[in-house]
């Protein structure tokens, strides 16, 4: 199994960045994912999940309206759209496999992770 971010940079309060999260060695359309995020000291915390069709979709509340999470089964790929980046966005993100097929937002439900995408929002 393999989950290979990529998209992350630096951007400017405002901004809008997209990340891609490329799947290998598991039946993708099989399982639900999801987008973490770890900034420095704090915890890792789930900010996105998907269902194994794309078809539900759940957010944390800090990030709702804001960004978007979906699923191309027919490429094996994980995006997370992020609009209206803030500082406090200023973190390393990770994509997620989960153990089932709907996504959740507990850490606890996630076995495999990417190396994480670096992602830095300047005021």
């Amino acid at each position: 199994v393999q989950l290979v971010e990529s998209g992350g940079g630096l951007v400017q309060a405002g901004d809008s960045l997209r990340l891609s999260c490329a799947a290998s060695g598991f039946t993708f359309s099989s399982y639900g994912m999801g987008w973490f995020r770890q900034a420095p000291g704090k915890k890792r915390e789930c900010v996105a999940a998907t269902s194994a069709n794309g078809g539900r979709t759940y957010y944390v509340d800090s990030v709702k309206g804001r960004f978007t999470i979906s699923k191309d089964n027919a490429k094996n790929t994980l995006y997370l759209q992020m609009n209206s980046l803030t500082p406090e966005g200023t973190a390393v993100y990770y994509c997620a496999l989960s153990q089932g097929w709907v996504g959740t937002l507990e850490f606890k439900d996630y076995g495999t992770w990417g190396q994480g995408a670096q992602v830095t929002v300047s005021s």
